[in-house]
């Protein structure tokens, strides 16, 4: 009897899982990539400390905003603003963290300190299970959409980051299409053929037609 159960993929990205990888929900690429987000969020140099030279208008994160007071002047960017106060990153992150605790049955962490610390805390705590969490949750995929929207906006609140540079390459189709290498996966409006992370990259090309 033939087995046309199709072979298990990364929740996140849809490739192909390796053979250690078989009973995880998520790959090491993509495991990989969330740990870098966390990593970019957190510390006094990441992009959540960022979001505070980001408020004044016209502000993009580069440095201090110089002012002859000590506080940012009104009216403050609602962008990073938003992101930085309660209910922005540190709590949905901290969301996060209490849901994993709970599956696994742990008490609910504890909060200290600052916003700032606070962040740096839950990243770190993150990070520890995330091993966990890329082999058996079942909302990673959902997490680390998530998190690489944060991500995002942080940096677009900050000026941090341009945009990805993004490069036409070729479906099997023929099809053109855009990715980064930040690409998660994509798929083929043509033909309907969806596209790992490391698939995509490895596609060749597309030809540059004549203006």
């Amino acid at each position: 009897m033939i087995d046309d159960a199709p072979a298990p993929a990364c929740t996140i990205c849809n490739s192909h899982l390796f053979d250690h990888e078989l009973t995880h929900q998520a790959c090491r690429p993509c495991t990989d990539r969330i740990d870098q987000q966390l990593r970019a969020l957190a510390g006094p140099e990441g992009l959540y400390a960022r979001l505070a030279h980001s408020l004044a208008p016209g502000s993009s994160g580069g440095g201090p905003v110089v002012s002859g007071s000590r506080t940012a002047p009104l009216p403050l960017r609602l962008d990073p603003l938003s992101l930085a106060a309660r209910g922005g990153v540190v709590t949905i992150l901290q969301t996060w963290l209490v849901d994993w605790h709970d599956l696994l049955g742990y008490r609910h962490p504890r909060w200290e300190g600052d916003l700032q610390q606070q962040l740096d805390q839950v990243v770190h705590r993150l990070r520890v299970l995330l091993p966990w969490a890329a082999e058996q949750h079942g909302a990673i995929a959902e997490f680390g959409t998530e998190l690489a929207s944060l991500v995002r906006q942080c940096r677009a609140a900050t000026g941090s980051e341009k945009p990805p540079r993004r490069v036409g390459v070729s479906c099997t189709c023929g099809h053109t299409l855009r990715v980064t290498l930040d690409t998660a996966g994509v798929r083929c409006p043509a033909c309907s053929t969806q596209y790992g992370h490391s698939e995509a990259l490895r596609l060749p090309l597309a030809e540059r037609r004549a203006a």
